[in-house]
Parts: C-alpha cells; sequence; structure tokens
C-alpha cells in the first residue's frame, strides 16, 4: 500500500486490543487520513488468542483483506510471543512493540530471528500506576503512534481526550487516567526512540 501503513495487533481475548485498534482508526481519520481498522475473530472468548488490524493512508484504501506483510506489528501480551509467530510477514523496516518489563535484547530468541526495530513498554505497569487496573491498550495504542509517526503527538493526545471524553460521557473518572497512561507510553517510546 502507498503513502501509508499497515499495523497488525496481537493479543488476547478482554485486553483490548481491538479497541485500540478501533481507536487508533477513529482518531487517524479526524485527523483527515483513510482508514481502516478491524478484528479477525476466532473463538471469541476471553483470553484466547486475537488478531486486529489497522490501514492508514492519505490515499483511498482499496485493500479489504487481514493485512499479511505490516509495517509494524503490536504484541499486547507478551505470552503470544511462544504460541503465535508474531513476527510472520513483518518489514524488515518496520517495527514490533511488545507489551513487556523486559528489554528489547531479552525477547529477541523468541521473534524469530526478526531484525528490525523492537521497542518495548511496560503497559501493564504503566495501566496499573495510571488506572490502577490491568488495562494496557492505552499504554500500546499510545507507543503505537509514537512509533508509527502516524501522527503528530499533540494531535494524537488532543482527538484521544475528545474520544475518551465521548466515549466514558458515563464514567469521566476514567479519563485522567488513560490520558496519563498515553503521555506516560509516549514518553517512553520517545526515550527509546533517541536511541533505535
Amino acid at each position: 500500500m502507498k503513502n501509508g501503513i499497515e499495523i497488525r495487533w496481537h493479543g488476547r481475548g478482554g485486553q483490548g486490543a481491538k479497541t485500540a485498534a478501533l481507536l487508533l482508526a477513529d482518531v487517524a481519520f479526524k485527523t483527515g487520513q483513510n482508514v481502516q481498522g478491524f478484528p479477525e475473530y476466532g473463538p471469541e472468548r476471553m483470553g484466547a488468542p486475537i488478531t486486529a488490524f489497522n490501514r492508514i493512508s492519505s490515499d483511498r484504501i482499496r485493500v479489504h483483506s487481514n493485512i499479511y506483510h505490516p509495517d509494524f506489528v503490536v504484541v499486547v501480551d507478551e505470552t503470544l510471543l511462544d504460541s503465535v509467530d508474531v513476527t510472520a510477514g513483518l518489514k524488515k523496516e518496520g517495527a514490533i512493540i511488545v507489551n513487556t518489563p523486559k528489554r528489547s535484547e531479552d525477547i529477541m530468541e523468541h521473534l524469530n530471528g526478526y531484525e528490525g526495530k523492537v521497542f518495548t513498554v511496560d503497559a501493564r505497569k504503566i495501566s496499573m500506576e495510571t488506572l490502577g487496573k490491568n488495562f494496557p491498550n492505552s499504554p500500546m495504542l499510545a507507543a503505537t503512534v509514537a512509533v508509527s509517526s502516524v501522527m503528530p503527538r499533540e494531535k494524537f493526545i488532543t482527538e484521544m481526550r475528545a474520544s475518551y471524553e465521548h466515549k466514558f460521557a458515563k464514567k469521566p473518572e476514567v479519563i485522567d487516567g488513560n490520558m496519563q497512561a498515553l503521555e506516560k507510553a509516549f514518553d517512553v517510546v520517545e526515550e527509546a526512540l533517541k536511541t533505535a
């Protein structure tokens, strides 16, 4: 796909990977991009591996299939590294972003020889600090935007606040925690990008 990026998300049911992909599509659309955000359903149960996808482009998107050669892969649950080939088709010039407290070097053996960039974000820790619960999708969403440079940080944060205010209209107490989670994850990845 010219003038765009493709992202594949790997997570488990209930972790918010599908929601993160849909939020990213929504926010990118609001910035004037053409978007797709969709899940691939297998057994729909809590804890089962799930896959979700994003296409984001300045051009009209004419492809309507799963993504087999993504620019970026997001792994919301590191336990999937041993059971799912998360690097399948991942472009060498792209990157993989993994939710783990480990360093990039420490998970390389699980990446089937992938030679591109690897970023790690402890989304569990960030969400526990900001939300008091393990909701890794907000930190992983921010990490994905930071690594992919799909939009400027300020635009992303502004659009996400508007999105959360709509989504959590009946639970406004969770908005600030989610915003803090986005900011913290962005900080972690921006720091990593300086040394990448």
